[in-house]
């Protein structure tokens, strides 16, 4: 028996037409699992599902906003009508908005804690009579370094963040019973377009990361693959409710 094989799974990953997103996706999709892919831009879609299909991956895209109930609800439907089944969800699309907190306006506010915390509940709701007809089921939250840390420049984030390993460790607790293991995964200072609009915006912000990383730079999308795998897989049965660091060692340095 293979731990991490993840064939006759299906798994639906939000914003995972680009980044952490879909450099989990291609981790699934090489284990052997039919990845739906969600988000809001159809062309980027284009290029992340040829490049899972390139490597043999069952890949399909469905266009939505998960910060409408009804997008969510329609995404497992989608799922569900053209593969039979949801197995894995991974809740990784998010935002941010870099202001200082007396900056930061309440409409700014709402959009970031929308879409990096409720549609994180709303997607995991939906799922939940799926993965209850299979009798298990797998969720992947995606936090971030400042659900541990504060800052000055992401007071929204932050908190949005914070709210998502809380959120994990009740919706563990809930659906424990229901063989359903729900985690959360913390990326540390990972190269996607989101963090490359931070290193134009916030100064010195590169060279404090890899001054601080134990690692000395920035990490890849790709190498958040392997925590997909092993949260989404038999390898995990008996993980859940937990928020690991993928930093690079950032979070252990004083």
């Amino acid at each position: 028996m293979n731990l991490f094989d993840l064939k006759g799974r299906v798994a639906i990953v939000t914003g995972g037409n680009g980044g952490i997103g879909l450099g989990m996706a291609e981790g699934l999709a090489q284990a052997g699992a039919t990845v739906m892919l969600a988000g809001r831009n159809a062309k980027k879609a284009e290029a992340a599902l040829a490049a899972l299909r390139k490597t043999g991956g069952k890949a399909e895209f469905c266009e939505g906003d998960v910060t409408k109930e009804t997008d969510c609800q329609a995404l497992v439907k989608k799922t569900v009508d053209t593969f039979g089944r949801v197995d894995i969800l991974i809740n990784n699309a998010g935002t941010n908005v870099r202001k200082q907190p007396e900056q930061l306006t309440l409409t700014e506010w709402t959009h970031v804690m929308d879409t990096n915390l409720t549609s994180t509940f709303m997607c995991s709701q939906a799922v939940y009579p799926a993965m209850l007809k299979s009798k298990a089921g797998k969720i992947v939250n995606i936090g971030s370094m400042l659900s541990i840390f504060g800052t000055s420049f992401a007071p929204a984030y932050a908190a949005s963040k914070g709210g998502v390993v809380q959120l994990t460790k009740s919706l563990a607790s809930a659906w424990a019973k229901d063989n359903i293991q729900v985690n959360a995964v913390l990326p540390g200072w990972i190269e996607t377009d989101l963090t490359a609009a931070a290193k134009r915006e916030v100064e010195g912000l590169n060279e404090r990361v890899v001054a601080r990383t134990p690692a000395k730079r920035w990490g890849k999308p790709a190498e958040l693959a392997g925590v997909a795998v092993f949260l989404c897989s038999a390898a995990s049965d008996f993980v859940t409710g937990t928020a690991i660091p993928i930093d690079g060692g950032f979070s252990v340095q004083g």
